[in-house]
């Protein structure tokens, strides 16, 4: 009896030590790769999104197997390239195709859950963007330029306040991204199409994108910049329908 309430200790303890080692992974990958961070915080926003909106339970499954797809390849991708540099620390054209592979699966479970977001919420959007935006796409060009005015005094606040880079160049925030984020929004609330929306938001996340490849920003100042963009966009053209 005494053995036997000691093997189950132990297996119950092996168990917990299982769970705890699998969380301590998610949190490495996540502290670790950049490219994770983005993924949570697109996968958070889009289950925000999620919410507005009445998703019947086969897109809500359909949504939760493209995000989980998308993290778990993910981390596979960090465990591939892990063991590849545990093995050799030189180049090899072997170790290359091994991570090259991985992020290749990364990338076709990204397109695919890009797809499979097209696929829900295309039709809700602009379901949506019919109801909110037909007042707003009337308004006359000078909102915009406001937006745009008020988004380069803004960044360059910023810069003066956190005393970092110079008003064109690095700091905290990012002048590009709050810019082509702005007008990424003012583009989505003046037009009645989805597709308009989505190419322009894409060539707002290349242009960060690219601030961050430079290594003019860090990942922080680049998020900040977006955010800041948008929010300033969003308030202006509020006040611009209030008035």
């Amino acid at each position: 009896m005494e053995e036997n309430g000691k093997k189950k200790k132990k297996k119950k303890q092996n168990i917990i030590r299982s769970f705890n080692a699998a969380i301590e992974g998610v949190i490495y990958t996540f502290k670790s790769e950049r490219n994770m961070k983005i993924h949570y915080m697109i996968a958070f926003g889009i289950l925000v999104v999620s919410l507005l909106f009445k998703l019947s339970k086969l897109e809500f499954i359909m949504l939760l197997v493209a995000i989980t797809l998308v993290i778990v390849a993910e981390m596979f991708n960090t465990a591939i390239e892990k063991t590849v540099d545990l093995v050799t620390s030189e180049y090899h054209e072997l170790a290359k195709i091994a991570k090259d592979v991985a992020a290749g699966a990364v990338l076709v479970v990204s397109l695919n859950a890009v797809a499979v977001g097209y696929i829900i919420f295309y039709d809700k959007l602009t379901e949506l963007s019919g109801y909110l935006i037909y007042s707003i796409r009337e308004s006359e060009m000078h909102i915009t330029l406001i937006c745009i005015v008020m988004v380069l005094l803004a960044v360059v606040v910023a810069k003066a306040l956190t005393n970092t880079g110079t008003p064109l160049k690095g700091g905290m925030p990012s002048g590009h991204a709050a810019l082509s984020f702005a007008i990424a929004t003012a583009i989505t609330l003046m037009t009645e199409r989805v597709e308009a929306s989505t190419l322009a938001y894409l060539m707002a996340f290349l242009v960060a994108q690219s601030r961050i490849e430079g290594k003019i920003h860090t990942f922080w100042e680049t998020v900040a910049g977006g955010v800041l963009g948008t929010l300033i966009a969003i308030l202006v053209f509020q006040l611009g329908l209030f008035y």
